[in-house]
């Protein structure tokens, strides 16, 4: 049966990503409940992670001084940073060079695909005039729905793993 805090962790991931993937933004008030969620399974010590307090503080921290540098230099949007913080303190601070590297891997393809998407437009002659905010958006990677996905993979792992 899934644990209320399983259940959290797992709506929180998808509103997360799907408002992200399909927006290409993600609402401060995710981030905030997230963070309190998290804060509050760590501080009870029932995280879905097994993720004791001090570790979840640690892995805020972590994660939010992982990809400033990334958002310093125009790379990443300012949410894509706090939602890797806030997974920090789900996860703690282990589990994010996994989460890291998977997101990275989707982002890796997904850049792919749009760059073959435009390369067919520009073959066709099919290119906007001038490209709008939204077309701007939908041309981006969405990190923070990538990040957020895989860390509900790394949940399967950790849940099955903890099982085996």
């Amino acid at each position: 049966m899934l644990s209320i805090e399983s259940a959290s962790f797992i709506g929180w991931a998808l509103a997360v990503a799907l408002f992200d993937w399909r927006r290409r933004l993600i609402p401060n008030a995710f981030i905030i409940a997230g963070t309190l969620c998290a804060l509050a399974f760590a501080a009870l010590r029932i995280s879905p992670f097994d993720t004791a307090i001090g570790a979840a503080l640690i892995g805020l921290v972590a994660g939010f001084v992982a990809l400033m540098p990334f958002y310093v230099l125009g790379m990443m949007g300012a949410a894509d940073v706090k939602v890797f913080a806030v997974l920090g303190v789900w996860c703690g601070p282990r589990a994010l060079v996994g989460i890291w590297v998977a997101a990275s891997l989707a982002a890796f393809v997904h850049a792919l695909v749009l760059l073959a998407r435009r390369h067919a437009a520009f073959a066709l002659r099919d290119l906007p005039d001038a490209a709008s905010l939204d077309e701007r958006r939908r041309s981006s990677t969405p990190y923070g729905a990538l990040l957020s996905l895989a860390a509900l993979g790394h949940l399967v792992l950790h849940t099955f793993g903890a099982r085996a």
